[in-house]
């Protein structure tokens, strides 16, 4: 268990691999560019961004990629597996993270309620921030330019368009962010996943 957060594993080295987002250690470090990471195998999937290799291939089209567990989900989209399925309603997902994210709203308790609208939440602090929204309050403010925001970390992001920070980095391709959100959601076009579906038809999307 982690002495920082609620993370736990039942194996050390996943538990060593957690702490170093908190450290922020990156050991593992890249010969051909800036590029660091935490986990080795990171490393061994952003060396492919240089060579071009993409030793995965799909046998139903020409998608290619350089994660087995991409080609894994990837295969889903053909296949219509969806082995990921929630115990307290009829959704199902391809990939597990989905699932987690989805989970959340069944299993997690949310005393504080919003006087203005629907939105309940389990901290105290969540419902201070989501109440900005209806006030319009923007107590961070960008010392760079005329930038304000309601959340400390939406202004973190900011920052970076400053500094050229680009934290978060695609093992796939060249993209890297400033946003972990703008991430996830890169990330699906690689793994072809489409959580977001519409009750009204077959429609889904991405985003």
């Amino acid at each position: 268990k982690c002495s920082e957060c609620d993370f736990s594993c039942a194996v050390s080295g996943y538990l060593k691999h957690h702490m170093r987002t908190h450290t922020g250690e990156k050991p593992y470090k890249c010969e051909e560019c800036d590029f660091s990471c935490a986990v080795s195998g990171y490393l061994k999937h952003h060396l492919r961004t240089h060579t071009g290799e993409m030793p995965y291939k799909c046998g139903e089209c020409n998608y290619i990629c350089r994660k087995s567990t991409h080609l894994k989900h990837h295969m889903r989209t053909h296949t219509g597996e969806k082995p990921y399925k929630c115990s307290e309603c009829d959704f199902s997902f391809t990939v597990p993270g989905i699932l987690m994210r989805h989970m959340l709203a069944h299993t997690v308790e949310k005393p504080y309620m919003c006087s203005e609208c629907d939105f309940r939440c389990k901290q105290s602090g969540d419902l201070k921030k989501h109440m900005r929204t209806h006030t319009g309050e923007k107590p961070y403010k960008c010392s760079e330019c005329d930038f304000s925001c309601a959340q400390s970390g939406y202004l973190k992001s900011h920052m970076r368009t400053h500094s050229g920070e680009m934290p978060y980095k695609c093992s796939e391709c060249d993209f890297s962010c400033v946003s972990r959100r703008t991430f996830i959601y890169h990330t699906l076009k690689h793994t072809g996943e489409k959580p977001y579906k519409c009750s009204e038809c077959d429609f889904s999307c991405a985003q």
